[in-house]
């Protein structure tokens, strides 16, 4: 993420960081990574929540996947 999605977006990323979820910030033209923003070791141990994507991704199947989601999202 660029510095400036960074600012734009803080109070999210401090909020996927308590997720469990590292962020890379990038600058300049060539987008060097220049830090990160990852969770602290003790608290990403934690279970995550079930659902944290919900409204923000979408998982399709295609008719021949093989497994069930239930099998796949390993519950």
């Amino acid at each position: 993420m660029s510095v400036g999605e960074f600012k734009a977006h803080f109070s999210e990323v401090l909020e996927d960081v308590k997720l469990g979820i590292g962020i890379a910030v990038t600058y300049g033209r060539k987008k060097e990574v220049i830090g990160y923003f990852v969770p602290d070791l003790e608290e990403s141990s934690k279970e995550r929540k079930i659902g944290m994507l919900d409204g923000k991704a979408e998982i399709i199947f295609k008719d021949d996947f093989k497994i069930t989601e239930e099998e796949f999202s390993g519950l």
